[in-house]
């Protein structure tokens, strides 16, 4: 098995083919996580009527690329949680390489927070149990209700679905939403590899073709022509 951290990025180091995160209506798995200010919490403690928990982290186009949409949302809907579980280095390079340390790791993710990020942000620890326990993908977004059960949840985020889930359920309605994946900006891309360093674009690009092909062709027409499962805004796994 190939290091958690990895010091480059292949496709491989992704089931791209089936998303091994919590299903839709099981309980939401919790992890002890650390806060910005060092401070040790559950990942699981909101007050909100929901948590939105987005997985992240700086070097990754997409996650930095659905920011200013997430911003919008955390806006939108005043009386939801949102925190970003800071995970490993999507695509590291000579300026942004991978963690070894819990002071690297926290040291990205402040990053966020000097760029004006709104959400809680959470540092997993160095070996990444809770990006594991929620499927390890880059950019997953699951949204979790008031009894620890997990009502939406998305392998990548999309904006558009996430407020389209959010909005029913806030109604008290199953959140009924498909979440496409929808590459980001091309300018995002560039900007978000280039800042990482050498190595992080021409490793992307050697995947790029495995990526477009599982994740915005394969993935996409098999979830037009499933069948999703939905369960109540408040439904008590």
């Amino acid at each position: 098995m190939a290091e958690y951290n990895y010091e480059g990025f292949e496709a491989g180091a992704y089931n791209l083919n089936e998303f091994e995160g919590p299903e839709l209506g099981a309980k939401a798995p919790d992890f002890k996580v650390t806060t910005m200010d060092g401070e040790e919490t559950n990942l699981l403690e909101f007050p909100g009527k929901f948590l939105v928990l987005e997985l992240g982290s700086i070097t990754c186009p997409l996650f930095q690329g659905r920011r200013e949409g997430m911003g919008d949302l955390v806006k939108e809907f005043e009386d939801v949680s949102f925190s970003i579980l800071y995970v490993r280095e999507a695509h590291p390079g000579n300026r942004i390489p991978a963690h070894t340390s819990m002071e690297e790791k926290s040291s990205c993710a402040s990053r966020l927070n000097d760029e004006g990020e709104a959400r809680r942000i959470l540092l997993d620890d160095l070996q990444g149990a809770a990006h594991s326990g929620y499927g390890g993908y880059p950019n997953a977004i699951f949204i979790v209700n008031r009894n620890g059960c997990i009502v939406f949840r998305s392998d990548w985020n999309s904006v558009p679905a996430t407020r389209k889930a959010l909005n029913r359920l806030v109604k008290g309605q199953p959140a009924q939403s498909k979440s496409y994946f929808t590459p980001i900006k091309p300018t995002v891309l560039y900007k978000t590899l280039k800042a990482s360093g050498d190595g992080a674009l021409k490793e992307f690009l050697i995947s790029f073709p495995v990526l477009i092909w599982k994740n915005v062709i394969r993935r996409n027409f098999l979830l037009l022509f499933s069948r999703q499962k939905t369960v109540s805004a408040e439904y008590d796994c």
